[in-house]
């Protein structure tokens, strides 16, 4: 029994240090989904737009307006690579439009937290996601499905 214990111990400490475990920097993250069969990118064009849209959060909020911007921009394209992705091999259809409405929220959530001059470009992301979750809900339901 403890013999079993130590093993299962053994091996779970070794999953968890392994370099697979450890989180990804974003460009290798990025190269990785670059690099990707094309059914296995939308989860990950997805997680990098996730990332940078919590990395806009997190500039708008230490005022870095610039840097935020760019980071609302990556989440625009990140979304269309993953709706794109997506689309063309009819795999994660449905966790993809889930996940574009759902940052959608969040970007019209963050803009009534920006001034006046701020808001115009996090509006139009959140637009933008909003119309990708529309047209995924269109190819998974439109007629001829």
């Amino acid at each position: 029994m403890r013999k079993t214990l130590l093993a299962i111990t053994v091996v779970v400490a070794a999953v968890a240090v392994s370099p697979a475990a450890k989180e990804q920097s974003l460009p290798e993250l990025i190269a990785r989904a670059d690099a990707a069969a094309v059914k296995d990118q939308p989860a990950l064009y997805i997680d990098i737009a996730e990332r940078q849209l919590k990395a806009a959060d997190e500039l708008y909020n230490q005022g870095k307006v610039e840097e935020a911007r760019a980071a609302v921009g990556d989440v625009v394209t990140y979304s269309e690579k993953a709706h794109d992705a997506a689309v063309q091999s009819g795999k994660r259809l449905k966790p993809t439009e889930i996940a574009s409405r759902k940052m959608s929220h969040r970007l019209h959530d963050l803009k009534h937290t920006l001034n006046f001059e701020d808001q115009a470009p996090v509006e139009a992301a959140a637009d933008r996601l909003e119309s990708l979750a529309q047209d995924l809900l269109n190819h998974m339901f439109g007629k001829g499905k």
